[in-house]
């Protein structure tokens, strides 16, 4: 049966608190009465909606690369390569992605995660986009540049501890996070230009 759209509203209220929750206390620290009282929603509608807190979690990761993906597409052309890591930094820069990942790691580890062969699927598209950018034949080669690309763009917000106290008061304002950008993009630049030299 089709979900009404009186559900529809339900669910997507559910998700954007439980993102937030999440975002904040990771899977384990995440509280579902939290969660309710955020959304606005009764508890039981969220183990109707979603079964239970860790699937909940996966939609939620669903939601947030569904919205990456949109805004940040995995570029096919060298042209579209070169501003994508400085796409990457500006998407992490305003999003809670990484935040999630993060906890998402520390829960699972090396293990599987839920809803994982859509996660998979999801990269083997990624990196065929940047085998055809890169102009190579090999998804394995691919797969590196991307986490090394991805790596760059999205550490200082994975650990901003570690920003703050390498770049000090300066790295928080415009001018200092305009700096370290001009900086990512270029070495990301310069990663490229190795893959296309044949270097890499």
């Amino acid at each position: 049966m089709a979900e009404t759209p009186k559900g529809q509203q339900t669910r997507a209220k559910l998700l954007e608190a439980a993102q937030a929750e999440f975002s904040e206390h990771g899977l384990a620290g995440a509280r579902v009465d939290r969660i309710a009282e955020r959304s606005g929603v009764n508890k039981q509608r969220i183990y109707a909606y979603f079964g239970n807190k860790e699937a909940l979690f996966a939609a939620v990761m669903s939601k947030v690369y569904a919205h990456m993906s949109e805004v940040v597409p995995i570029p096919t052309t060298e042209e579209g390569l070169r501003s994508y890591v400085g796409e990457v930094f500006d998407y992490h820069r305003r999003s809670d992605l990484v935040r999630l990942l993060a906890w998402e790691g520390l829960h699972y580890g090396a293990g599987p995660i839920p809803d994982e062969k859509e996660r998979e699927a999801y990269y083997v598209h990624k990196t065929a986009a940047l085998s055809l950018a890169l102009g190579i034949d090999d998804p394995s080669a691919a797969a590196r540049v991307l986490i090394i690309l991805v790596g760059i763009a999205s550490w200082p917000f994975i650990v901003p501890q570690q920003r703050r106290l390498m770049l000090g008061p300066d790295g928080d304002t415009e001018s200092g996070w305009a700096l370290l950008r001009t900086s990512v993009v270029a070495h990301g630049h310069s990663i490229i230009d190795n893959v296309l030299q044949g270097s890499v």
